[in-house]
Formats: C-alpha cells, structure tokens, sequence
C-alpha cells in the first residue's frame, strides 16, 4: 500500500485529481446542506486536503508542483468576469461614481477598522500588517503583505477567513437593510469579500456576479495603494 501511495503522489496529475475531486465532492455537500457559507465549498476542500496533506506526510511544495496549473487557471478565471461585467457596462456607466465612492470608502473602512480593533486587543505589528489586506483576493493581499512587512501566509489564511465571514453576514443584513437590486448586493459582496464573494453573488444572478467582479477588481486596486499610505500614517512597517 505504501508503494502505491508513493508511486502517485509523486505524479503531477494526482493533486491535480485530488484537488478536483475534493472541490466536486464539497460543492455536492454545500449543495445538499443548501448553500450555507457555513460549508463553503473552497473552505470544506482546503480543510480536507491539509488533513491529506499532513496524513501523509506531503509537504506543501510538492502538492502545489502537481497542483500549480490550477493555480495559473486563476488568472484566465478572472479575466473571464469582464464578461458578465461588459453585458451590463450601461448600467455600471450611470452608476460609476456612486461605485468608486462605495469602493474608496469601502476598502478604507476594511482595512483602517481591522487595524485599530487588532490593535485595541494586543495584536503584534506583523499580525497587524498582514490583517490590512484581509478584503481583498488572495494574490493581492498576499503581495501586499510582502509588500508592507507583514505574513504572507497569515495574510492569505485571513482572507479565506474574511470571505467566508463576508458570505455568511451578507445574507441577514440584506434582508435586515431591506436592500433587493441585485448590483447592490453583487457590489457590496465583491467589496467585501473578493472571490468568495463574488462568487456567492453569482447565485443571486449575472448581474450580482457582474458587479462584484467589478467591486473585487476595483478593491484590489484601491487598496494596493491605500494600505501602504495608511501602514506609514500610522507608524507601522
């Protein structure tokens, strides 16, 4: 049996296969539980393969060797929301200053918020530099956190932990502030809570999904140059 193992995980297309299969299988459980973030299928799929990883003893190196062309599919993938994104551009047109507004105060208020109340509660100055980019998708919090002093690896844990939060909230506060125009809800999804975000809004419509991929975009971008300013305001780095 563990000749069979090491003959396998040695093979590139394994992980990629585990990868997959484990997406495919927690995407059938979410469904079955009816949707809750809860059980969102990214977070269910990375659990289940780092326990993978760590009973047998599979360092991380090696699965993302077998796994990297997944990761090289994220930048097609996003690239592939502009589509959605160009079926409603004369909508995003008339509210286009309305949405650069939401999105400045938006990523100033997520990263300035998550600072101050870590810092109230004792947290360490590299723990605060890789809270900053919390809000936004992964390769650019994770850029940015290199970037500004802070834990590459925390920072990419935190906006996992982020986006599910963000899919979980959203759901109640949007019943509570009575809000239904669906750009609205996309837009507030993709701000706050990146790819997870923007992908929960898909299940709402198109037109969710287009705006968060707007909001995701125009997030990422926003605070790439905001939270270094705000980093040496407040004296961290």
């Amino acid at each position: 049996m563990s000749n069979f193992w090491v003959y396998f995980a040695a093979k590139p297309l394994w992980w990629i296969i585990v990868t997959i299969a484990a997406f495919l299988f927690t995407s059938w459980l979410n469904r079955r539980v009816g949707g809750t973030p809860l059980l969102h299928p990214v977070l269910v799929a990375l659990t289940l393969i780092i326990i993978l990883l760590r009973l047998t003893g599979t360092d991380y190196d090696t699965y993302f060797e077998g796994a990297q062309f997944i990761h090289f599919m994220l930048g097609p993938a996003t690239v592939a929301l502009a589509i959605p994104l160009y079926d409603h551009f004369e909508r995003v047109k008339k509210m286009l200053v309305p949405l650069l507004v939401a999105c400045f105060c938006g990523a100033l208020t997520a990263s300035l918020s998550v600072i101050l109340v870590a810092w109230l509660l004792g947290a360490s100055e590299g723990t605060l530099l890789s809270l900053a980019p919390k809000s936004v998708t992964s390769p650019i919090a994770i850029g940015i956190a290199e970037k500004i002093g802070g834990y590459p690896s925390l920072a990419a844990g935190l906006v996992l932990i982020t986006g599910a939060i963000g899919c979980l909230a959203a759901p109640p506060i949007f019943r509570w502030l009575k809000i239904e125009d669906d750009a609205v809800k996309g837009f507030t999804l993709g701000l706050s809570s990146h790819g997870f975000g923007t992908a929960f809004a898909f299940e709402f419509s198109t037109l969710a999904g287009a705006f968060a991929g707007l909001a995701m975009g125009l997030t990422g971008l926003l605070t790439a140059f905001l939270v270094p300013v705000l980093v040496g305001l407040l004296g961290l780095g």
